[in-house]
């Protein structure tokens, strides 16, 4: 997978990160570690462009939801315990819609992926990539 991360200027600044290829077991770690530091250097503001992600798995979802947990200042799920960390995010969904991490663009496969586990109800989706970052 390939990560690109670019600064965009809406009514705030937002970290645009766009993804390229498979979001999966092999890759989410890389994404996170990408989301980590724009978080510790002062963004809490995350659009993630996934027209070009082709595949997600279930270790996608838990990048995701990690990001999300980071975007609120909350705290991290050990993701050393693989499968229970995905179990983890039924307990934490009362996070509602996030305010701080929207998506932009994804694929039909991906939106199947997100709409099937229940994420959809939970990320803002965009077709714009102006009126995503504008709508922080």
């Amino acid at each position: 997978m390939e990560i690109t991360v670019s600064q965009e200027q809406g009514r705030i600044s937002v970290s645009v990160i766009k993804l390229t290829g498979h979001l999966d077991g092999q890759t989410y770690e890389s994404l996170i570690s990408k989301a980590r530091e724009i978080v510790e250097a002062g963004s809490r503001n995350i659009l993630l462009d996934l027209g070009e992600l082709t595949y997600i798995s279930s270790a996608g979802l838990v990048s995701l939801h990690t990001i999300a947990l980071m975007t609120r200042g909350e705290e991290l799920p050990d993701l050393e315990h693989g499968w229970s960390t995905l179990k983890s995010m039924d307990r934490t969904r009362d996070g509602g819609l996030q305010k701080n991490l929207k998506l932009l663009n994804p694929r039909p496969e991906i939106t199947s992926v997100l709409d099937m586990v229940g994420f959809a109800a939970f990320f803002e989706t965009f077709t714009d990539r102006q009126k995503a970052i504008d709508s922080f």
